[in-house]
């Protein structure tokens, strides 16, 4: 007999394997996906139509999972480009991901990102800096992975929680449809409920404009996080399998990173890591159309040739993104080696221009050429781990480079600058206050807990009485409140309510709409507006003499507004407040009292671009080489 077009045999003496492997030639589906008697629902959920689904405006992520209404089909198909990792991890796919994203939108496509992680946390909200890096903050409060600041900054677009997608969302969303008795009895599993909800949150998603035009974009990047092989990320590989032969070849292109390594002994590159990574990827049914592959050295002919015989792929779509002196020479690198014909030619997007670069190009050379650097000290909680403070690091450099300065970062454990290290560690007290003396400027950053809390109050009375630029970002304008209040006011027991609960001046205290028994998004959190109290402080100066900004928050302590007004006769001066007035959120000493102290509750890291420098951070690179007071003047008189 036949359905749909398709001849099914039914003879009784036929074994159900026969069956299934009649049925999977019928198909041309991997076999694992085909049971005798389900051959209905795998054409379904193999139909070209899924990659459609697309919300018109910003949905929740119930809503995303579960638009598969066909009047909401997109108007335009869209082109997925698909970054994999092999062999190890921290191999550098944000960047690599990032990059492509540059390279594309170079040459005149929209591009939007999306990053799959496939640990089980629901966000990166309540994960240690030391074990995932920053908790990187989007405008509408989502708590994402790191990588998403990458393709905010390359990209310069501004994206949504649901950017970034974990096995915790997914699961999450599933079993509340199942609870609700959404699947009708069924019996929910990983295939096909949780991969049809990975495809349609994917599609959906890719959907949502994050460049601020109309409309969906041309193509959208999905870095897959992890390494090929990670048994937590099978229910993805399989998804963006099906995701793959859904949307078809001219749709979809997969670029997966590994490492070639160079042993010490022999000295020669080796790709057998690589094959062995491939080999994987294809026996879980995707196969790469380009191999991204890092390496300290160029690669040479006989590797490339290796690689393309035993990957499947041709020479020419090898890409080499070896060490580079700063990572904004990656996109110039994929642009020198063709990438971009590759990935259009795989895509089938033909009448695309060229990629301009130019301004990249002036930016990674510009970078290269300097030579004089500004010593800024950092001093934290978690300075071991770098990707701990990436953005701040970023906005520094930015920051830097806008006043043609190297940023020259000197790492100051907190604890280390306490009296207590004095008698434990004194090489290492020793050194941390000789570094903190020798910085042109001081930076404190967020964090959480009460570890180092003092060393960074010493940080801050020191950089206030000896007229050091200061910034405090979060905690760090928290401790200098602290310090003001007990070095000034005299108020010796000050502090913090989350440091110490039973203090008796409670300077900083919980805010009221945050959560103290739920640890997860519970936070003030995202985009907040905050008004200028003082047109003529230095901080409404630095943003372009503006009346208010908005900002990104993350925090759940805050100044207590009944300690406001002693602060202010003491010359503390609070400049900044939320609309309602009681929310403290930028504070300032008079110029004539100091050349840069500046303390904000919110995180203008997060929204540092190159280019365009956040402007608290230019004003502390500005005050720490002295051309303060000439910039400000100018832009007085522009």
């Amino acid at each position: 007999m036949k359905r749909g077009g398709l001849k099914l045999y039914s003879d009784p003496t036929t074994t159900p394997t026969i069956r299934c492997l009649m049925l999977y030639a019928s198909f041309s589906v991997p076999l694992f996906d085909i049971k005798p008697n389900t051959w209905r629902a795998n054409r379904i959920y193999h139909s070209r139509n899924l990659h459609r689904f697309a919300p018109s405006r910003h949905q929740n992520s119930q809503d995303i999972i579960t638009n598969t209404s066909p009047a909401r089909l997109a108007r335009k198909e869209m082109k997925y480009v698909l970054v994999t990792g092999g062999v190890v991890s921290g191999l550098g796919k944000g960047v690599t991901a990032s990059s492509i994203g540059v390279v594309l939108k170079a040459c005149g496509l929209r591009v939007t990102s999306i990053k799959i992680d496939p640990y089980l946390n629901t966000d990166a909200g309540t994960m240690s800096p030391f074990e995932h890096g920053e908790v990187f903050v989007l405008d509408d409060g989502g708590e994402v992975d790191l990588d998403l600041g990458n393709y905010e900054r390359f990209l310069d677009v501004t994206l949504t929680r649901e950017n970034n997608i974990t096995t915790g969302k997914i699961y999450q969303s599933v079993i509340d449809k199942e609870r609700k008795g959404d699947y009708l009895g069924k019996t929910v599993q990983v295939v096909p409920h949780i991969t049809d909800a990975i495809k349609n949150w994917i599609a959906s998603v890719s959907s949502i404009p994050v460049d601020g035009k109309d409309g969906p974009a041309d193509v959208c990047v999905i870095e897959l996080g992890g390494t090929v092989g990670d048994i937590e990320s099978m229910p993805f590989i399989e998804a963006l399998r099906q995701l793959s032969f859904s949307v078809g070849q001219d749709h979809f292109c997969l670029i997966h990173v590994s490492l070639i390594p160079v042993l010490g002994v022999v000295g020669e590159q080796k790709t057998k890591p690589t094959q062995h990574s491939v080999r994987e990827l294809r026996a879980l049914g995707l196969t790469p159309h380009l191999l991204a592959c890092r390496s300290a050295q160029p690669l040479l002919g006989n590797t490339k040739e290796k690689l393309s015989q035993f990957c499947h792929v041709p020479a020419e779509n090898i890409l080499n993104i070896l060490d580079v002196p700063n990572i904004w020479h990656v996109p110039l690198l994929l642009r020198n080696q063709n990438a971009h014909v590759a990935i259009l030619k795989q895509l089938n997007l033909k009448s695309i221009a060229q990629p301009d670069l130019q301004e990249w190009t002036k930016r990674a050379e510009t970078f290269d050429s300097l030579t004089n650097s500004v010593k800024i000290a950092m001093v934290g909680k978690y300075v071991g781990l770098s990707d701990s403070y990436l953005s701040v690091l970023k906005a520094l450099l930015h920051a830097s480079i806008a006043c043609s300065l190297k940023p020259s970062v000197q790492w100051i454990a907190a604890s280390d600058l306490e009296d207590e290290s004095a008698k434990a560690t004194p090489k290492a007290h020793a050194v941390a206050w000789e570094t903190l003396r020798s910085a042109a400027c001081v930076l404190v950053p967020g964090g959480f807990g009460d570890r180092g809390v003092q060393g960074m109050i010493l940080a801050a009375k020191y950089a206030r009485e000896n007229n050091v630029p200061y910034l405090g970002i979060c905690l760090g304008m928290q401790i200098s409140v602290i310090e003001f209040s007990r070095s000034v006011l005299g108020l010796e027991k000050a502090n913090s309510a989350e440091f110490d609960p039973d203090t008796p001046d409670p300077v900083v205290i919980f805010m009221p709409e945050g959560s103290k028994t739920h640890m997860g998004s519970t936070m003030r959190l995202g985009s907040r507006r905050t008004l200028f109290e003082n047109p003529r402080c230095i901080a409404s100066k630095l943003y372009q003499n503006s009346s208010y900004v908005d900002e990104r928050h993350r925090h759940r302590y805050e100044v207590n507004p009944d300690i406001i007004g002693k602060l202010e006769e003491a010359g503390l001066q609070f400049v900044g407040t939320d609309e309602t007035g009681k929310r403290m959120e930028i504070l300032e000493l008079p110029t004539h009292q100091h050349p840069y102290y500046v303390g904000v509750q919110f995180h203008p890291e997060f929204k540092s671009r190159p280019g365009r420098p956040s402007a608290l951070f230019l004003g502390l690179i500005l005050a720490a080489t002295g051309q303060l007071d000439a910039y400000l003047k100018q832009l007085a008189s522009s």
